[in-house]
């Protein structure tokens, strides 16, 4: 593989704080919660520290325990709040979810093409199956996972057509004519597959980065098949380095095996820092945001974590291993054998699974300095256990200042993190192709 430049770094946009319970620390501005403004300056922040990019993830359903818990992706409709911080930042790239499970391919196609056009090229999709939600959208059932993930490979290749059927050069504003499109240079898809029929064209221009970046977060072996053929960036929940090292080099090979090049899709696994100008803060802050934690919530949480009940056993208590559900088709496969290491392996108690949970919900964290972390990321990055992070703010708005203010700039003086924007769209930020339309083989040759 070659060199890498440096790493690449997104910031899930949590605004309650990733860590559970730390809305509840004072000046955490939860009264704000699903009003612009708060967005707005963490957008802002965000862009001013030079990040490839923002994300927004997404839940369609009010939960178990309804208002009690605002450390969910649910506040902020990705859509309408990217496209709202569209205007209000320039260089950032905008990344959303948009479930393939309750959504219809040709109004994701427009969505997000119409995102990318109204940003300048800046516009990522998260692509997601839903494992719940399904009693608000009139299904009676969940679709089992191997469906879901068959749904939604159709579903890409359908959103991927309807992208590609404007050509480049389609907009000809011919006024002599009186052409604005040209409709030879636009063409129907015509797409009849298994669960899916759509004619297109899609009816908007094709947009700035060609194809909005395509994000994946699934690490199963389906989740894994989709990403590795259609994803430009993969999240993902490795908290041990070995162990992501592993998942590295197989999503690697998986993406060599589709054709693609490995050099051109990103692995950021997500990681919490928890940190401080000194370790001392570091440590002092990660004992505040813990004694926060309510263990009542963290029981239930865990319960629809885990998709299992935990009402018999004691905090102190370990969680037996038959309790530990792998074929649940409504939690993550990966973040339950996550649980159930550190649960079976390593005789984490329920009260300190909580605690874990409650810290980095199975993605890694650090606890320390600025300096420290910076040297665990650099230490990944090197070891090619990853390309770069999905950053957590452990507590807003003050983690989101950390990372920032102490780890970002560490990372820029060590030479692993740009200093200025190198381009405008997302897609350069990443060091990703723009791919072309239907006629990329001929379209330069017959339109020079």
């Amino acid at each position: 593989m070659a060199p890498r430049k440096h790493m690449a770094l997104t910031v899930f946009m949590i605004t309650g704080g990733y860590h559970y319970d730390s809305w509840r620390r004072e000046g955490s501005r939860a009264e704000e919660l699903g009003y612009l403004d708060l967005v707005v300056d963490m957008a802002q922040k965000a862009e001013a520290a030079k990040l490839d990019g923002i994300f927004f993830g997404d839940t369609v359903t009010a939960g178990k325990y309804p208002g009690m818990d605002p450390t969910v992706a649910g506040h902020y409709e990705p859509l309408t709040t990217l496209s709202a911080l569209a205007a209000v930042t320039k260089r950032i790239g905008l990344i959303g979810t948009a479930s393939t499970t309750f959504s219809a391919p040709y109004n994701v196609a427009r969505q997000f093409s119409g995102l990318d056009s109204l940003s300048g090229g800046r516009a990522g999709w998260n692509i997601v199956t839903s494992s719940m939600g399904n009693e608000n959208y009139g299904m009676v059932e969940m679709p089992s996972p191997e469906q879901r993930y068959q749904m939604a490979t159709e579903f890409v290749e359908v959103v991927t057509k309807l992208w590609d059927s404007w050509a480049d050069d389609a907009v000809a504003v011919d006024r002599e004519r009186g052409w604005w499109g040209d409709p030879e240079r636009i063409r129907a898809i015509d797409h009849e597959g298994e669960h899916y029929t759509v004619a297109g064209p899609i009816n908007m221009r094709r947009s700035p980065q060609g194809r909005p970046v395509m994000v994946q977060a699934g690490s199963s072996v389906d989740g894994m098949r989709l990403g590795a053929a259609v994803g430009d960036a993969i999240y993902t929940a490795q908290p041990d380095r070995g162990k992501a090292q592993q998942f590295y080099a197989e999503f690697k090979d998986k993406v060599k095996d589709n054709g693609r090049d490995p050099d051109h899709v990103k692995i950021l696994p997500g990681i919490v820092p928890i940190i401080g100008r000194t370790e001392k803060e570091g440590q002092e802050l990660a004992a505040e945001l813990g004694a926060l934690v309510n263990m009542d919530t963290g029981r239930r949480t865990m319960e629809q974590r885990l998709d299992t009940k935990l009402d018999d056993i004691d905090l102190d208590e370990s969680i037996p291993a038959e309790r530990f559900n792998l074929e649940s088709s409504r939690a993550s496969r990966q973040r339950t054998e996550i649980f159930k290491r550190l649960s079976v392996e390593q005789g984490y108690t329920l009260r300190q699974l909580i605690v874990e949970n409650a810290r980095g919900h199975g993605h890694g964290w650090i606890v320390g300095s600025a300096s420290q972390a910076a040297d665990r990321m650099v230490e990944w990055f090197e070891s090619r256990a990853c390309d770069g992070f999905s950053l957590n703010s452990p507590y807003i708005p003050g983690g989101l200042d950390d990372i920032c203010d102490l780890l970002i700039p560490e990372l820029q003086e060590r030479g692993y993190f740009r200093d200025e924007y190198e381009g405008s769209t997302l897609r350069e930020h990443l060091g990703i192709d723009r791919p072309g339309a239907w006629d990329a083989a001929t379209s330069l040759a017959s339109h020079a």
